[in-house]
């Protein structure tokens, strides 16, 4: 059978409830939100209340909907999207779950709780309707136990990850009596439609991700305890040093709250027993914590404590707070000077001092456990790491880790400690293999086998060994197949000079000579955050301006380029695309963006405006938006890209980058960010098959000296209020001069290259003032703006 989910609910709406819901939104889901009556509503525990409206009866999700527009990450992709979210409760609306594809069981962690709500799901949910319960870590099966034979073929766990539009693990959790179609078309609809990174679990306490990344942490508080590090120093070694997020492990447990990490660890200790369920006892000063209140962000306090600026640790030995502290070791200096990631993390594991002996006493015991349970908990190693990534913000999940460290090595190591290893593990290296993963395979009961991968997933990795076409230091041009190319940027950041510059044009003229259209891609954190800030520094303080003028000019050329290529040129962005990252996506043919999409021009922010052609760029869209039929809408466009490019405005995600102009009715985005790539190569084929052919150049209308001085006008009352210093003031003159397009009537029509000299002149006269390049050191050296 075809299944749609063409509506879902969502029963509990607490922040995971309430944040689920705001994701299915934000894919453009309807979806149904439902929580208990409050007790002191008329009809429901009486009391006092004698109000019966259904505002009132539905106000536990009324509160859950106004904390969503408040939330910081915001849940929702834009302000709108709550349209998407019909609000009720579990007694008036309870029969409404007739007319849903899928329930998403949300509610308290309590199997009683959640086999009562599923007998009064079972009475009302339509044959075939797909069930699953969120739960962190309660028996799927022992949920369906009851229920019927339909219901328990469309039933399975599927945990999301806290906050569940940001993090994009989705644990899938089967039972025996689950379809096999149904399991397959729950991870393809959240893989395609949610953007998630799907994992199947087992039915274990915790399942994969949790039972894991809970041991690790508690692995790392008990050695922290026994050999005296201080909450600080554990957080300095135990972040990007071992390829984990900064907030490494108590900034962590501060934000995902004592209380709920204590609750998630009581999961499993509740179901094992011996050494491993010791492990999972947390220490006597957590539990303290939590009686006190001290459970982290929420409550204001946790293992830091931030007063103003001043961010204080606990002592977990007096549960007083004091300075911050940073562990100093020599292998930790040594290590940065180390460039490989591998290198770098053997350098400081393997170190005999205080800092090589807390991380390999804390990733010891996490490869070992890892590697016990496995098929236990999952039914691979893929899948383990995988969980970790997704889940966790792992750069390496268990297995990748121990495959950087060397798999001999640590063995060797371990059993001159007396560790007992995994029998699987001793076996493959006994057979002659000593890494977990071998190219694209992985190893799985006694060989290798084929990693998975989505068929909407292009592996440029995989693809750059095989198939590059050519490369310099910047970027390399890839045969992505089709008869399409992609060009990748592989210089630090991401970031454009003159490498990739010269890359863009060879590989236009590569697309215009032997290709069907060539895509603009990349792997990585971020799609592009922009120019080299520092060479263009450098090269302002020699007063190299001959050569920053040239730069400017041959990066415009290229911007010129991708908008009027022969073939089409189709942009992918995702994450941060900043600055000359959004010059280069804007002239694209196409925009293939990700949902989680930052893109702005931001160059205000060290003290310039654009340089490769964003003004103009984004004056376009905005024309197109607009149209430029009337005067008004010719001011309109010119006032929304001054106001963008002026307060350095970036979109929050893909739908909010529509609101702001930068992307429009031709582009489109993808949910899930590996998907990118593969939807710009389908749209590259799309408009081939089409007959592309490049736009037409057009004089330009703009609004001229009118539309300068009403856009300077704004700017001063900014001044006058104290929100802009004079040098902002510069700056805004020389982008409304540049949008306005100079001194000419209004309704002028001009050429483009016309607008790009004059951002070419702005550029270098801005950059040439002395406060500007002092923004451009402090961003450098600081990383955030400086106001001056």
């Amino acid at each position: 059978m075809t299944r749609h989910i063409r509506k879902a609910a969502v029963i509990g709406a607490g922040v995971m409830g309430s944040g689920i819901a705001a994701h299915l939104a934000n894919a453009g889901v309807p979806v149904l939100l439902l929580d208990m009556v409050p007790k002191d509503v008329e009809g429901n525990g009486g009391g006092a209340a004698t109000v019966t409206k259904a505002k009132s009866r539905n106000a536990l999700v009324d509160s859950a909907i106004a904390k969503l527009k408040k939330q910081k990450p915001a849940p929702l992709a834009t302000k709108s999207t709550i349209s998407l979210i019909e609000t009720g409760n579990l007694e008036d609306d309870f029969d409404k779950l007739g007319e849903v594809d899928w329930i998403i069981e949300v509610i308290v962690e309590n199997l009683d709780a959640k086999k009562a709500l599923f007998t009064r799901i079972d009475a009302v949910r339509k044959p075939g309707t797909i069930v699953t319960s969120n739960t962190s870590g309660i028996s799927i099966k022992a949920m369906a136990e009851g229920r019927s034979e339909d219901f328990k073929r469309h039933f399975l766990g599927t945990h999301f990850f806290n906050p569940p539009r940001y993090l994009k693990l989705l644990e899938v959790i089967p039972t025996e009596e689950t379809d096999v179609e149904v399991v397959s078309f729950v991870r393809d609809y959240v893989e395609n439609t949610l953007g998630k990174g799907v994992v199947e679990a087992k039915d274990t306490p915790n399942f994969i991700a949790n039972r894991i990344g809970t041991y690790g942490l508690l692995v790392t508080v008990h050695e922290m305890v026994k050999k005296g590090y201080s909450v600080g120093e554990v957080d300095s070694v135990t972040g990007p040093l071992i390829g984990r997020p900064k907030s490494a492990t108590f900034r962590t447990l501060d934000v995902v709250g004592l209380d709920t990490f204590l609750h998630v660890a009581k999961n499993v200790y509740d179901e094992t027993t011996g050494d491993e369920q010791a492990m999972f006892d947390p220490p006597t000063f957590m539990k303290e914590m939590a009686k006190k209140g001290w459970i982290g962000a929420k409550s204001g306090q946790g293992f830091y404590l931030k007063k103003g600026k001043e961010i204080s640790e606990l002592d977990p030995t007096t549960l007083e707070y004091g300075p911050r502290k940073k562990l100093k070791a020599a292998s930790i200096e040594k290590s940065k000077a180390v460039k490989s990631k591998r290198d770098k993390l053997r350098t400081v594991v393997f170190a005999e001092d205080r800092a090589g002996e807390l991380l390999w006493s804390i990733l010891k015991p996490v490869l070992l456990y890892a590697a016990e349970k496995t098929y236990e908990i999952a039914h691979d190693v893929l899948a383990v790491d995988e969980a970790m990534r997704w889940g966790f913000g792992w750069e390496m999940g268990p297995f990748e880790l121990w495959d950087a460290l060397g798999v001999k090595d640590t063995l060797a190591k371990m059993q001159l400690e007396g560790e007992v290893i995994p029998t699987w593990v001793t076996e493959m290296v006994e057979k002659g293999h000593t890494h977990f993963y071998d190219g694209g395979t992985f190893y799985h009961h006694g060989e290798y086998v084929p990693t998975r991968k989505h068929d909407k997933y292009i592996p440029l990795k995989t693809l750059a060994k095989e198939k590059v076409i050519f490369k310099n230091t910047g970027a390399k041009l890839i045969d992505i197949g089709d008869d399409v190319a992609l060009l990748q940027f592989t210089s630090p950041n991401n970031s454009i000079g003159l490498d990739v510059i010269q890359m863009l044009n060879k590989s236009i003229d590569e697309a215009e000579k032997n290709y069907k259209g060539l895509v603009i891609g990349n792997e990585g954190k971020n799609f592009c955050v922009g120019a080299n800030i520092m060479m263009m520094l450098m090269e302002a303080q020699d007063d190299n301006f001959f050569e920053l003028d040239m730069v400017i000019r041959q990066f415009q050329k290229v911007t010129t380029r991708i908008r009027y290529a022969s073939v089409p040129v189709v942009v992918a962005p995702y994450a941060m695309t900043l600055g000359g990252g959004a010059e280069i996506s804007l002239p694209a043919a196409s925009i293939q963006a990700s949902h989680e999409t930052y893109m702005g021009l931001v160059e205000v922010g060290v003290g310039l405006i654009p340089g490769g052609g964003g003004n103009k760029e984004l004056y376009l869209r905005n024309l197109e938006r607009f149209g430029t039929d009337k005067l008004t809408s010719i001011h309109q466009a010119a006032r929304e890209t001054f106001e963008a490019i002026a307060t350095a405005k970036v979109s929050t995600s893909g739908p909010e980058a529509i609101d702001n102009g930068y992307l429009l009715a031709r582009d489109d985005i993808i949910m899930n960010d590996q998907f990118v790539n593969h939807a710009a190569k389908q749209k590259v084929l799309e408009l081939h098959a089409k007959g592309y052919k490049a736009p037409a150049r057009k004089k330009i209308p703009v609004t001229g000296e009118a539309g300068y001085a009403t856009l300077m006008l704004g700017a001063k009352m900014m001044g006058w209020g104290g929100y802009a210093s004079e040098h902002d003031l510069k700056i805004a003159g020389e982008l409304a001069f540049v949008i306005s397009g100079g001194r000419v009537k209004e309704g002028t029509l001009v050429d483009e290259q016309y607008l790009l000299d004059l951002e070419r002149e702005a550029f270098l006269r801005l950059i040439a003032e002395p406060k500007t390049q002092a923004r451009m050191q402090h961003m450098l050296a600081k990383g955030k703006p400086l106001r001056n």
